[in-house]
């Protein structure tokens, strides 16, 4: 207790604010010009998304010895009525042209066309461009595509000009990440402004907690561009587009929670370095347990196989780590440094009355108070009736024609491609074998169902070989993102791995996919658990009890579980999404309860803290008058932040954005507010056993309104 004190005074004391602020001025100085550099730090390549030992993931490391990562721009030309002879005379004018082409890794020379759907009355056809890849992956895809489109030109007098294939989807997908920090960072500012200015009803205090968390953001930015350029860390856009959100929402929320007690502690003291001092002694724990909470849970990733979620784990722990230590250092000097009028123009003064005896939230503990039992009973039922919108959850992966909000020129391309040739044209499996054994794997790659015979490009004997392993590709008759291709790549593997001493990989796209989809079911069955794991051992901790934190973790399952069923009917009957990504349950239930559970240490610790004064029924009727106004407000802050992901045109974004907004609505408003506190007095004083509180009744103090002395049945 002591230390903690000595803590606190040393972040506000009278002199030692000053050294605490300094040294924050000090880190933004030299932190803040890296900090923009974190966007060039990127990898974006397809190998720091793909699990790290998956077949597709080894084929593309061993097609890097035959070439170039490479994907093919697709230029597609269609005319319905069939191609004139001024549209032929166009195509081959604009094949010369794209020939001449080598900016931004365009290998024009390499170009492979035009390819017709039919002789001698074409209708379409295709031009295969390939595009070199590296580390750069998206920042050098788009530009590349932008010059493939500078030399074509666009569609007119009725002809049909698209550019897809992987190449074109890529570019798309690059032009939605392009500005995500920039994008989410305004709309979280934005958002945090307005529900600042709501709870706080002040436009002089609404500053202190946003200069406080964009230090955090752009110091964590910092720190993450040193480990990705000299560390090894694998920053990508989503790990980055998540930093964001995560240091704008969790930090905002550790600054409600501590200035609301802040404001307490300012009715009772005159000396605001004395409110300050007490406010961080008091609140200071619960609100480092909280952060702990996010970061341990974050490192949990750590276990997962998909690249991609891997990388988000320490990325997501330290802006949450550096959120913290902010909120606990620079923003209690801040509030210090200003002086009580920084609340104006509502002022708390010494002498205020205590609000935990009025208001919304003591009037609701009160009524819960009366009939608990009923109160948890039907508030768990709802929960579980909303969760049975989990039957139309569809977490199967989005492909590539639902995974734009909007209907980007890939996905046209996409779509009039797919009428004229086979439709995995253009995203080809990859297949990587012994020289010695390439033609027998090159006969069961050809009879394999949903592969085009013909496809397998060039005759045998001048296949790309490299140290005694030769690479060829093959078409398949399927989308390249659809069901059907996963089936085909599954059937194309059985075929080449029962070839005696092949040692054959299949590889591409969609192969990709198939491991993706694979990797995030293993990394959903393992860090689930173990979240829940490392949630519920901080709470036993922090509570020294077990039964309260087995009551908690039972409702955080159950919030997450209704949340994830309103969501899924949302997407089926409100936005008409056609899926949700693999990892979508992961993602929401790792920011769901390692941010939802912020409130649920605010709340006990205080009622905890109320218990040993009161009793431990009274205590929760008063820890939730005291903590029910800033956990809506948190709640609805963080709600806000999320939902920014909405602004980004891709619907796995706008799908995890929407889940956790509304999981942290549901989280703030019902379980927290009412299945919690009705739980907690119904068990009364029983919910910190082991601890000997559990015999103790305390102080037994009545609230008025209520019969809380014993259990409310």
């Amino acid at each position: 207790m002591t230390g903690s004190r000595g803590v606190a005074r040393l972040v506000c004391g009278r002199r030692s604010k000053w050294l605490v602020l300094g040294l924050w001025v000090v880190v933004l100085f030299f932190m803040a010009p890296f900090a923009q550099k974190l966007t060039g730090a990127q990898d974006n390549d397809a190998a720091s998304w793909l699990p790290g030992s998956a077949e597709s993931t080894q084929v593309l490391k061993i097609s890097e010895d035959f070439r170039p990562e490479q994907i093919p721009a697709v230029v597609v030309y269609a005319r319905d009525s069939g191609l004139t002879a001024a549209d032929r005379a166009r195509i081959a004018e604009d094949v010369a042209a794209l020939a001449q082409l080598s900016d931004h890794g365009i290998r024009g020379a390499e170009t492979r066309g035009p390819v017709f759907d039919r002789e001698p009355d074409p209708r379409a056809a295709q031009v295969l461009v390939p595009i070199t890849m590296d580390e750069r992956g998206w920042e050098r895809i788009r530009p590349a595509v932008d010059s493939i489109r500078g030399e074509v030109g666009g569609s007119g007098e009725g002809l049909a000009v698209h550019i897809t294939g992987p190449g074109g989807t890529s570019a798309d997908f690059a032009k939605a990440f392009e500005g995500i920090d920039s994008t989410l960072l305004l709309a979280a500012t934005g958002v945090v402004v307005v529900m600042l200015l709501i709870t706080y009803r002040s436009p002089t205090l609404l500053l202190v907690p946003l200069v406080s968390v964009i230090c955090a953001l752009f110091t964590a930015q910092a720190l993450i561009y040193f480990l990705a350029e000299y560390g090894g860390l694998t920053v990508n856009g989503q790990s980055a587009g998540i930093l964001t959100v995560l240091v704008f929402g969790a930090g905002t929320d550790y600054a409600l929670l501590l200035v609301a007690r802040y404001r307490e502690e300012l009715r009772r003291h005159r000396d605001r370095h004395e409110a300050m001092e007490l406010a961080l002694h008091r609140a200071g724990p619960a609100v480092f347990a909280s952060g702990a909470t996010v970061v341990l849970s974050m490192l949990v990733l750590l276990t997962a196989e998909m690249n991609s979620t891997r990388g988000l784990g320490p990325v997501a722990a330290l802006g949450v780590a550096v959120a913290l230590l902010a909120m606990l250092t620079l923003f209690p000097a801040l509030l210090v440094v200003f002086g009580r009028w920084i609340f104006w123009p509502v002022i708390p003064h010494h002498g205020d009355p205590d609000p935990t005896e009025r208001g919304v939230w003591a009037r609701t503990g009160r009524r819960i108070a009366r009939r608990p039992r009923m109160v948890w009973a039907v508030t768990a039922a709802v929960l579980a009736l909303c969760s049975l919108g989990l039957v139309q959850l569809r977490a199967e992966g989005i492909g590539n024609a639902d995974a734009f909000t909007g209907k980007p020129d890939s996905i046209t391309g996409q779509q009039v491609s797919a009428r004229y040739f086979p439709a995995g044209s253009g995203d080809p499996l990859v297949v990587v074998t012994n020289g010695a054994q390439a033609e027998q794997v090159g006969r069961a790659v050809a009879g394999t169902a949903g592969v085009v015979p013909d496809s397998l490009g060039l005759p045998p004997g001048t296949r790309p070989s490299f140290g005694g392993r030769v690479l060829f590709e093959a078409t398949m008759t399927a989308p390249a993102d659809s069901d059907a291709a996963r089936q085909t790549v599954q059937r194309v593997r059985d075929a080449v791995h029962a070839v005696p001493d092949a040692d054959a990989k299949v590889g591409g796209g969609t192969a990709a996919l198939l491991d993706m989809d694979a990797a995030t079911t293993h990394d959903n069955l393992l860090i689930i658990p173990l979240v829940l794991v490392v949630v519920l051992l901080i709470l036993c901790v922090l509570l020294r009890a077990l039964i309260a934190p087995l009551l908690l973790i039972a409702t955080v399952i159950l919030s997450f579980a209704a949340s994830l069923g309103l969501s899924a009917l949302a997407f089926r009957h409100v936005f008409d999404y056609a899926g949700e990504s693999t990892d979508f349950p992961l993602f929401v239930f790792v920011f769901l309860v390692a941010l939802g559970i912020d409130y649920n240490i605010f709340l006990t610790t205080r009622i905890r803290e109320e218990a040993a004064r009161r009793g431990t029924r009274p205590g929760v009727v008063t820890g939730l008058a005291a903590t029910g106004a800033v956990i809506t407000s948190a709640g609805l802050v963080l709600a806000g932040t999320f939902a920014a992901l909405g602004t980004l045109p891709m619907v796995a974004f706008a799908e995890i954005g929407f889940a956790v907004a509304l999981g942290v609505l549901i989280d703030t408003f019902v379980v927290r507010s009412v299945l919690v506190t009705s739980l907690f007095l119904d068990v009364g004083p029983k919910v910190w056993w082991p601890h000997r509180a559990a015999r103790e009744e305390g102080g037994g103090v009545s609230v008025p309104g209520a019969d809380v002395s014993r259990s409310g049945g």
